[in-house]
């Protein structure tokens, strides 16, 4: 059986590994497009909508709904980016022990 103390110092390290992890998973950012690269969104590692980008071709009145799901298509491409990007993160610092399914650190 391991020193007690041994298993405090692992678990410290653990949670400095922890605490840094969500430092730069909070500073992420990626880049959602959709329609071939005519509407991007960038989103925060924390999930928050930074910026929309839509090219000046599509801003006519009889392509409104085309945006409208343009824009929800590149914001899901983002977040699904976002969450591979956190994930690689986290088996990065869980040393591959994995995390239990369904289970998000640090949000």
């Amino acid at each position: 059986m391991k020193d007690i103390s041994q298993i405090m110092r692992q678990a410290q390290a653990m949670q400095a590994k922890i605490a840094e992890a969500e430092t730069k998973l909070a500073a992420m950012e990626v880049e959602g497009a959709a329609g071939g690269g005519l509407v991007k969104v960038r989103l925060s590692g924390k999930t928050a909508l930074l910026s929309v980008n839509i090219d000046a071709s599509l801003l006519k009145a009889e392509e409104k709904e085309i945006v409208e799901d343009l824009v929800k298509a590149a914001h899901d491409d983002a977040r699904r980016k976002l969450e591979e990007a956190q994930n690689e993160e986290m088996k990065s610092i869980s040393g591959g022990l994995g995390v239990l399914p369904g289970f998000k650190l640090p949000f």
